[in-house]
């Protein structure tokens, strides 16, 4: 199957899992991908990420965490630029979530990158989403 916005693919998937309470999400593994799942770890918004399967064929297994009421970290997921709509930002216009409680991702030429560490490295690049 042709994904014409596999980032956008990658956000419904997992806002689809949180919203049903499901523990874990298959998504259908890239590099861009896999590179954003470690960015979420790293933040603290799922508790794992495992890539599984052989190369053509290969998934990425999240699995999402959840609070001690059954409550998701992950309260909301927004795609900012898409392909009909490509929005950079330079590294003055780098977007705060919420006040720093979220985190915008950027795909920069350091790599992707979280609003922090773009502003931190005085970088700007490609606004992919924001997650909150």
């Amino acid at each position: 199957m042709n994904i014409s916005d596999p980032i956008a693919d990658y956000l419904t998937r997992i806002r689809n899992a949180v919203s049903a309470g499901h523990d874990t999400v298959e998504i259908p593994a890239s590099k861009l991908k896999t590179e954003m799942s470690r960015i979420l770890l790293r933040e603290g918004y799922i508790r794992s990420v495992d890539v599984v399967g052989e190369a053509p064929k290969q998934v990425i297994k999240l699995t999402l965490k959840y609070g001690p009421d059954r409550e998701s970290v992950i309260t909301g997921l927004q795609r900012i630029s898409r392909p009909g709509l490509r929005k950079y930002v330079n590294a003055d216009d780098v977007p705060r979530v919420l006040g720093g409680l979220g985190i915008a991702l950027l795909t920069t030429s350091r790599g992707i990158l979280t609003d922090r560490e773009a502003r931190k490295s005085r970088t700007g690049g490609e606004l992919l989403c924001q997650i909150w």
